[in-house]
């Protein structure tokens, strides 16, 4: 199986950073995993700012060269890895900029109709790791889960990956951070296509 992991939060040494570890760690101690591939976005300085005109047309932005590494990441991997936190309730801004560029049409899905469209990212599966300050159900009681219907339907399912795991740790600032970064380690190491 191939791994890719993009990892989304400025700072290696915070506890997303930790987390990443875990998830390599686990990872390199699984025989099903073959090949990890890491993408940090920040530490790319990847740009999330969407950018078209009369030149650039957004439907042509799959023949964009900057993202062609990206696109064959994508097409590589088996299962991807999306490491982030939740802030305002939902990924942060460079994550959102990397999906409004690199899923693009022609290469993530391409319309079939006025109104329908065909994901041509089947077949791969993804896990969502995301962390927060506050409670772990908040999202899902106060913000009517608004993070997972945008990342589960609004994005993965569009392109056509319907398998999606989430891991949503909340209250990251408490106790219990130990336990939830070997719960991760655990799942990576035992983890099989």
């Amino acid at each position: 199986m191939n791994l890719l992991i993009v990892f989304s939060h400025p700072n290696q040494k915070s506890l997303n950073g930790a987390f990443l570890k875990s998830v390599l760690n686990g990872s390199m101690e699984n025989s099903s995993i073959k090949n990890i591939q890491l993408l940090d976005l920040y530490e790319e300085n990847f740009n999330p700012i969407l950018f078209f005109d009369e030149k650039v047309k957004r439907r042509h932005m799959y023949k964009i060269p900057a993202f062609s590494k990206h696109r064959d990441q994508l097409l590589w991997a088996d299962k991807i890895v999306f490491l982030y936190p939740i802030w305002w309730g939902r990924p942060p801004a460079m994550l959102l900029g990397y999906f409004d560029q690199v899923l693009s049409a022609h290469f993530a899905y391409e319309e079939t109709g006025k109104y329908t469209t065909k994901g041509l990212l089947k077949g791969k599966s993804v896990i969502c790791i995301s962390t927060m300050k506050g409670p772990g159900m908040y999202p899902f009681f106060f913000l009517h889960n608004v993070h997972k219907v945008l990342m589960k339907k609004a994005v993965f399912r569009f392109v056509g990956i319907k398998k999606v795991k989430f891991f949503e740790f909340g209250s990251m600032e408490g106790t219990g951070q130990a336990k939830k970064i070997d719960k991760i380690y655990r799942y990576f190491r035992g983890i099989c296509a």
